[in-house]
């Protein structure tokens, strides 16, 4: 099933991107229109709108879920349960395609309501404790989203349709109404793309197998909210939104560098470097590129990938050892996935002429031409210099330093199932930039500024690359002199977003439920209610059974007693 999987996925991508192609070379759009059902002069439509950017995205993602796929028939070798993961996995890649090729908010529902339930089953794969909490946290989370939007469906049953297309345009509209409903929809996309305060769940995901999480990190669920926005992108510049998405993109930049510095676990590293990127992309649209935001989501698509599934093998050849503490040396036992996991390290931090520079040196460019304060800059370029440094720590522990896991281990295991997909995705990862470069950005744009300004990117990621080989070295756990821990348990918690969305907003309904049960249901309520009656009643039904239990002298005076009152009666 992997292979016939594996090989429907990889040429149907290879069609749609050839597609895709020749959709924006002659700039043409394909909509197609059925009209399922007609009511209250509301049209039920389901409607396929096939462009450059839906086709190059389906194609993306058909491309990286057909290699995870592949993956997955080694990694989860032994697994009595492969069928059931490998069918997931496709339901999660088709709910992804629907919320892709449909304008439509009702059509756009059935997709991102399946990628949550899908995703709740992927987290809970490995059915254990750990698992379960951070399956209920992600879907909990992401039901906020789904309120949002089923509100804003409600809301435009008024307006005659759904197609967000046709909003800005052709719709009889109020302003405020549309404002308040665009509002919704970025709620609903900030749920999806876990920005602040809906970061907790992305973490905690990472509960899942491996090969979920280098799908679900960069192409499937994380992407469907920024996807959503980069739709709505011209309505959300139009009506002024874009400052909220700038600040909240900023501050979750900002959060998620700082988490990953003091992280040590390999998974949770890569999904807060992921957490990073999201925001960035987010930035980017609410500073108006939003065309810009979707060519970094295709190139950070890439790179993702392939971290995670070098991450994968790391993980499974040092016997499910996700702590970066006891790694080290890999690259000596390991060349080959050593190669690969440091081309997309490189990349992610936007190492000239690997695939993530092309988008991301571009973004941080066009964001010092334009119009925000000097604090949203400075988040700007210091996240951009923490992603550096944390990459350059991860690179360090894996790497670098000292083999620390036990003697018993069986690194080496470099075989083919494992390198094919890897190798496919290094190559994207290295030329897919520059590809994609020159196929979107058809049109050149020149960004003319001082010569500091144009090397400030690199200077900021020189200097984040040398603060992570110190960060390294620094001994902050051990100081005495100085007490961190509160400041570094703070920022290595994600500001305590988790106890936040965890226990803060379950302590207060708890403790009341609690309350209520040992004063009311447990109190004089039960007293004078439902027990004290049982008591009564069965305290007198005793009685009465204890007076008639054997008694001749008692059946007679009561024989005797009734003979009377009937005799009374008579005369």
């Amino acid at each position: 099933m992997c292979k016939i999987s594996f090989f429907v996925l990889f040429f149907m991508s290879l069609f749609l991107f050839m597609m895709g192609f020749i959709f924006c070379l002659m700039d043409y759009v394909l909509f197609l229109d059925w009209n399922v059902i007609s009511f209250n002069s509301c049209n039920l439509l389901m409607v396929i709108l096939l462009d450059f950017k839906s086709l190059m995205f389906l194609s993306f993602v058909m491309h990286i879920s057909s290699l995870v796929i592949y993956y997955s028939e080694e990694y989860m070798v032994g697994d009595y349960n492969l069928v059931r993961f490998i069918i997931l996995v496709l339901m999660f890649v088709l709910s992804m395609m629907f919320l892709i090729i449909s304008p439509n908010l009702i059509s756009i529902l059935l997709g991102w309501d399946g990628l949550g339930l899908v995703s709740y089953c992927l987290v809970i794969y490995y059915q254990n404790i750990k698992s379960f909490n951070a399956g209920m946290l992600t879907a909990l989370s992401n039901r906020i989203g789904d309120v949002m939007l089923l509100l804003s469906i409600a809301w435009l049953l008024c307006n005659g349709g759904w197609n967000f297309i046709y909003l800005d345009y052709f719709m009889d509209v109020n302003y405020v109404e549309l404002k308040y409903i665009i509002m919704m929809i970025i709620l609903a996309a900030f749920t999806k793309s876990a920005q602040i305060p809906f970061s907790s769940w992305l973490p905690a995901a990472m509960a899942a197998p491996t090969p979920v999480s280098a799908l679900v990190h960069s192409s499937t669920l994380v992407t469907a909210g920024v996807y959503l926005l980069i739709r709505f992108g011209e309505l959300i510049i139009n009506y002024e939104l874009g400052y909220y998405l700038l600040f909240f993109g900023c501050l979750t930049m900002f959060m998620a560098g700082l988490g990953a510095n003091f992280e040590f676990d390999l998974k949770k590293i890569i999904a807060l470097s992921t957490l990073s990127q999201l925001g960035l992309m987010m930035c980017t649209i609410g500073l108006g590129y939003y065309n810009l935001s979707y060519f970094h989501l295709l190139t950070h698509a890439l790179f993702k990938a392939l971290l995670f599934l070098c991450a994968g093998v790391i993980i499974h050849n040092l016997m499910d050892c996700q702590d970066i503490r006891f790694m080290g040396g890999i690259v000596s036992q390991m060349p080959m996935i050593s190669i690969c996991f440091n081309v997309s390290n490189l990349s992610l931090c936007g190492m000239p002429f690997l695939s993530g520079f092309y988008s991301k040196d571009l973004i941080l460019e066009l964001s010092m031409m334009s119009n925000f304060n000097m604090l949203m800059f400075m988040l700007f370029f210091i996240s951009t210099g923490l992603t550096v440094c944390y990459t350059f720590r991860l690179i360090y522990y894996v790497m670098i330093c000292g083999f620390n896991f036990n003697s018993l281990h069986c690194l080496g295991d470099e075989n083919y199932v494992f390198m094919f997909p890897m190798f496919m995705l290094m190559i994207m990862a290295v030329i897919g930039g520059s590809m994609m470069s020159w196929l979107i950005l058809i049109t050149p744009k020149m960004i003319c500024m001082l010569p500091w300004m144009k090397m400030l990117v690199l200077i900021v990621s020189l200097i984040g690359g040398w603060l992570g080989f110190e960060l390294c070295n620094l001994s902050y756990y051990y100081s005495y002199k100085y007490n961190y821990q509160f400041i570094i348990s703070f920022m290595g918690s994600m500001w305590f977003m988790p106890f936040i969305s965890t226990y803060m907003m379950m302590y207060f309904p708890l403790k009341g439920g609690y309350k209520v049960y040992r004063e009311i249901d447990g109190g004089w309520s039960e007293e004078f209610g439902g027990q004290g009656l049982f008591k009564f009643l069965f305290m007198m039904s005793n009685f009465n059974q204890n007076f008639q239990s054997n008694m001749f002298k008692l059946y007679l005076m009561s024989f005797i007693l009734w003979f009377f009152i009937m005799l009374f009666f008579i005369f």
